[in-house]
C-alpha cells in the first residue's frame, strides 16, 4: 500500500482509539478524583454543546486552510487539552472546574477533528493510488477494531495505572495520530474546487455567509438530505438500543456482564462488512450494496426488537454491524464523489455536529419510551423508527441511481452550489 494511505488509515485509528479510551477512562477519574457523580454528568453536560457548536463553525476554517494541517492542528488541540490534566494534577491538583474547562478545549479538537480527516478522503484516493471503495471498506474495518478494542484497554490501563498515566497515554495516542499525519505531504492536503481548479473568489466571504453557503447546499440537495437523514436515524436508533433499551434489559434479565458482547457483536460485524467492501466494493451496482445495508439494518434492529434471548440479541447487533460496515462504506464514497471539494468542511462538519447530538436526543426519547411503555415496547417502537427511515430510503428518487457519474457530482448537489453562488 503506498505511504499516503498508510498513513491516513493509521492516524485515524490512533484518533479514534484515543478517543474511544477517553470515553470511558475520563469519567471514571472525575469521578475517582472528585467523588461526585453529578460532577461526572456535569463534565459530559458541558462538553457537548461545545462539540456540536465546534462542529457547526469550525467548517468554515477547514475549508480555508491545507487539509492535512487542519487535521493536525485538531489533534494536537485534543492532545493537549488531556496533557493539560496530569500537569495541572502535579501543580495545584484537579477540581471539577478544571476538567470542564479542558474537556470544553478539547471537544474544539474532537468533532472539528473528524471533520478535517474526513475531508481529506479524496485527496487520499486521488494522491494515494487506492480506490475509494477499498479505501473506505478498510477505513469501517479498522475502525470497528480501534472501538472493540478502545473500551477494553481503557479498562485494563485504569486497573494497572494511576489516572495521570492514564490520562499521558490517551494524549499521547492523538499525538502520534497528528504526528502519522505529518506523513502526508502537504501538497496533498491542497484545497482544489471540484473541476481542479482552485476556490472561486465567493467562497472567500465572510464567515457567517460561507457558512450559510454550505448549508444552503445540503438542505438543498436532495441527495445530501436523505444521505443524511438516513445516517442520523441509524445512529439515534443503535445509541438509544445500545445506550438505554438493551442496559436496562440486560439488567432485568439478570445478566448485565453480557452487555459489553453487544459492542463486541457489533465491532465484530462492522469489521466484516467493511472488510466485504473493501474487497468487493468495486464490484456490481451500488443500488444492491445499498439495499443490502439498508435492509441488512432494519432486520439487525428487528431481532434485537424482539429481546428473544441474550443471544438473540447479540445476533441481531452483528447483522447490524455486517450491514452497518456495508452502509457506512458506500456512503463514505459517495460523500467522496458528489460532495463539493471547496464546501467539504461546511457540509461535512454539519453533519458530524448532527450526528454528535443525535444519540442524546436518542437515549432521551427511549428514556421516555422505557418509562410510560416499558422496555419492550420501546424496544419495538426505536426499532420502527428505522423501519421508516428504510421506506424512505427505498422510495428516495435521488438514491435510485448511485452508480459514479460522469460529472463527478450529483446534478442536484450541482445545481444547489450555483445557487448558492449567487
Amino acid at each position: 500500500m503506498n505511504l499516503v494511505p498508510a498513513a491516513y488509515l493509521a492516524s485515524y485509528v490512533l484518533s479514534l482509539l484515543g478517543t474511544s479510551i477517553a470515553g470511558i477512562a475520563l469519567p471514571l477519574i472525575v469521578l475517582q478524583t472528585t467523588g461526585s457523580v453529578l460532577g461526572t454528568g456535569a463534565v459530559a453536560a458541558a462538553t457537548a454543546v461545545p462539540a456540536v457548536l465546534a462542529g457547526l463553525f469550525m467548517g468554515v476554517v477547514i475549508d480555508r486552510i491545507n487539509r492535512r494541517t487542519s487535521s493536525v492542528v485538531t489533534d494536537l488541540v485534543s492532545a493537549a487539552a488531556i496533557a493539560a490534566l496530569p500537569l495541572i494534577d502535579v501543580v495545584t491538583g484537579l477540581s471539577l472546574g478544571w476538567f470542564i474547562l479542558f474537556g470544553v478545549i478539547g471537544s474544539l479538537g474532537d468533532v472539528p477533528g473528524m471533520t478535517a480527516r474526513e475531508t481529506l478522503l479524496p485527496a487520499i484516493v486521488r494522491h494515494g493510488r487506492i480506490s475509494a471503495q477499498r479505501l473506505m471498506g478498510m477505513r469501517e474495518a479498522l475502525g470497528a477494531v480501534a472501538l472493540i478494542v478502545g473500551p477494553a484497554a481503557a479498562g485494563v490501563l485504569m486497573v494497572a495505572f494511576d489516572g495521570s498515566t492514564v490520562l499521558w497515554i490517551t494524549a499521547g495516542t492523538s499525538l502520534a495520530a497528528a504526528l502519522l499525519t505529518l506523513l502526508i505531504p502537504h501538497r496533498v492536503g491542497a484545497i482544489v474546487a471540484s473541476d481542479g481548479a482552485a476556490p472561486p473568489a465567493s467562497t472567500r466571504g465572510r464567515t457567517w455567509s460561507r457558512l450559510r453557503e454550505g448549508w444552503r447546499v445540503l438542505f438543498r440537495s436532495p441527495f445530501l438530505v436523505a444521505t443524511t437523514t438516513l445516517s442520523l436515524v441509524s445512529v439515534l436508533v443503535l445509541a438509544s438500543l445500545q445506550g438505554l433499551i438493551l442496559p436496562v434489559w440486560f439488567t432485568l434479565v439478570e445478566q448485565p456482564g453480557m452487555l459489553g458482547l453487544v459492542l463486541t457483536a457489533l465491532g465484530g460485524g462492522t469489521f466484516l462488512g467493511g472488510a466485504a467492501y473493501a474487497t468487493a466494493g468495486a464490484r456490481g451496482r451500488r443500488r444492491a450494496w445499498f439495499l443490502c445495508g439498508l435492509i441488512g439494518t432494519a432486520t439487525g434492529f428487528a431481532i434485537i426488537a424482539t429481546l428473544g434471548s441474550v443471544w438473540i440479541v447479540l445476533t441481531g447487533a452483528f447483522v447490524v454491524g455486517v450491514a452497518n460496515g456495508l452502509f457506512g462504506s458506500l456512503l463514505g464514497v459517495l460523500m467522496i464523489e458528489r460532495i463539493p471539494e471547496e464546501m467539504r468542511g461546511r457540509i461535512m462538519g454539519t453533519q458530524n455536529a448532527m450526528m454528535t447530538a443525535a444519540p442524546s436526543l436518542g437515549i432521551v426519547v427511549a428514556a421516555v419510551l422505557v418509562e410510560v411503555a416499558g422496555v419492550e415496547v420501546a424496544a419495538v417502537a426505536i426499532a420502527g423508527v428505522w423501519v421508516v427511515a428504510l421506506v424512505v430510503g427505498l422510495a428516495a428518487r435521488s438514491l435510485r441511481t448511485l452508480d459514479p457519474l460522469t460529472a463527478g457530482t450529483d446534478e442536484h448537489v450541482t445545481e444547489a452550489v450555483v445557487h448558492a453562488q449567487r
